[in-house]
């Protein structure tokens, strides 16, 4: 099984000219102390790993393709002593099966737009939520790459890829019995959507 198009993991330093907190951006989204949570794909856990911190003391399953992802991310995780990672070699698109629970969130961080089938993915990550549970969908704007730069380098999928908020919205309510119950604008090229089930 092929990656989804356009969703490699970047390096960190331009990452972190994005993110430079990833923990505060997960915690304004609603993540909290004692959510189980699923990454997909994880990457290197640039989210996993203070997704993990913030969770604690519940697990995060980390599931990604890429098994030299998934080897970096566990020697991170070692390296900074967070025992709750669990690295999973998977495809997302059948994540269901790879979950031995489920979970209290499903992240999905800069991905959504390089998927091949998103309503057959928003389904299996709603199978992998608990009653009550949430999606939380990271993405670039519907901007023009040319417009979206890091380090002044042009940044992200290409333009035709790029999805607006109300496009994903309409694509996951349409996929699944999910209900938008927040969005953020999350500068200066992302928004952040929590649906519930």
């Amino acid at each position: 099984m092929q990656p989804f198009q356009n969703t490699g993991q970047p390096d960190w330093e331009w990452w972190s000219k994005l993110w430079p907190s990833p923990g505060a951006t997960l915690r304004a989204l609603g993540l909290a102390a004692g959510d189980t949570l699923a990454e997909v794909p994880c990457g290197n856990g640039y989210f996993a790993l203070p997704a993990a911190r913030i969770t604690d003391p519940a697990r995060v399953y980390a599931l990604d393709l890429d098994e030299a992802m998934l080897e970096e991310l566990a020697h991170l995780a070692d390296q900074q002593e967070i025992e709750t990672i669990e690295p999973i070699h998977g495809d997302a698109r059948v994540l269901a099966r790879h979950l031995p629970e489920r979970v209290d969130v499903v992240l999905v961080a800069n991905t959504v737009h390089g998927v091949d089938d998103i309503a057959g993915f928003i389904r299996q990550a709603t199978t992998s939520l608990r009653p009550g549970g949430r999606l939380i969908i990271l993405n670039w704007h519907d901007r023009p790459r040319a417009r979206t730069t890091v380090a002044g380098e042009p940044r992200g999928p290409p333009t035709d890829l790029r999805m607006s908020p109300a496009e994903t919205e309409a694509v996951v309510e349409d996929a699944a019995d999910l209900a938008q119950a927040e969005q953020h604008d999350l500068p200066p090229y992302h928004y952040g959507l929590v649906f519930e089930r």
